[in-house]
């Protein structure tokens, strides 16, 4: 199986040097000194579950350059689908696959605005990584690092269980699901919090601590799963208090990459959390008060951060 891995941030770096450490044929798209470090010295995983590197690594930072995959795994931020999308046919056959692992609930449709929907499978991930230093990732929260996927259409299909092949003999953690909607809309609801996290400046352990706080956390996860249930997402109605204890077992000092963009003056993928939230009440009737409050705080922090790095 030939794979690409657009985007070697934190989530494309770990678990494309997962499969690439497997003896997958991947190739890397990434830029800059982080390109320059894995093309010279490979890629290096810091993991809490345990260090490991990869010599020999195919990297570009032009995707068509990397030559048609069966699998192509598409780890840029949220933000960057619709300058990315184009670019994929170039390294596309008839049975390629794309699995999107985009925070947010819209990857799937934007890519099927110009990417033939046979071609999608829906995808998630879990995990918190980062870049630490040029061709270095961190993986340092989220115990077992897993992706969730899922057909469009609920169905099972050959496609799945070779991809889940695929990601058990790397070692990741991979489960099939008949509802990838409820899937997507489940991490939704979690990481919306990353926009209150940067809002207060706040850790995850310090937002979770100070009862204000702690009770903005439960009103905004209790916006979207009302919204959700408007929709007819189909969720547990004790997802939020589910929700809850997950935050709860977080490292204290962590965060988000919403959150860590925001405080760095990087553009961020708030249009894709606490953004979508708000279209969506508006859409379907529903006040969401708290994720506008995020939202609108942000929005102007956000329209300089996009200006400053020429984002529109």
């Amino acid at each position: 199986m030939k794979i690409t891995i657009v985007g070697t941030g934190g989530v494309g770096g770990y678990f494309g040097g997962k499969l690439a450490k497997a003896g997958f044929d991947v190739c890397f798209i990434a830029r800059g000194k982080h390109l320059n470090a894995l093309k010279n010295n490979g890629l290096t995983v810091k993991s809490i579950l345990g260090d490991f590197h990869v010599d020999d690594i195919k990297a570009t930072d032009k995707i068509r350059e990397a030559g048609q995959a069966d699998l192509i795994i598409l780890s840029v931020k949220a933000w960057q689908i619709k300058e990315t999308r184009d670019e994929l046919k170039h390294i596309m056959h008839k049975n390629t696959v794309i699995l999107p692992l985009q925070n947010g609930v819209l990857a799937s449709g934007e890519l099927e605005e110009t990417i033939d929907r046979k071609h999608l499978v829906g995808g998630l991930c879990r995990i918190i990584s980062k870049i630490e230093s040029p061709g270095v990732i961190n993986h340092f929260g989220v115990t077992t690092p897993t992706i969730v996927f899922g057909e469009l259409d609920n169905t099972d299909s050959e496609r799945l269980q070779t991809l889940k092949a695929a990601f058990d003999k790397a070692g990741i953690h991979a489960l099939v699901t008949m509802d990838i909607e409820s899937e997507l809309w489940k991490k939704f609801l979690m990481i919306c919090v990353s926009g209150l996290l940067a809002v207060t400046r706040t850790t995850y352990g310090e937002l979770r601590e100070l009862k204000e706080t702690r009770e903005m956390m439960i009103d905004l996860f209790t916006e979207i799963y009302t919204l959700s249930q408007h929709i007819g997402i189909a969720m547990e109605a004790d997802f939020v208090e589910k929700t809850i204890s997950i935050i709860d077992s977080l490292p204290y000092d962590s965060t988000s990459s919403l959150t860590r963009d925001v405080w760095e003056g990087k553009p961020s993928e708030i249009d894709y959390q606490n953004g979508t939230v708000v279209k969506l009440g508006e859409k379907y009737g529903v006040d969401v008060p708290i994720n506008r409050f995020v939202y609108n705080s942000i929005l102007p922090m956000e329209q300089k951060a996009r200006k400053n790095s020429g984002k529109r």
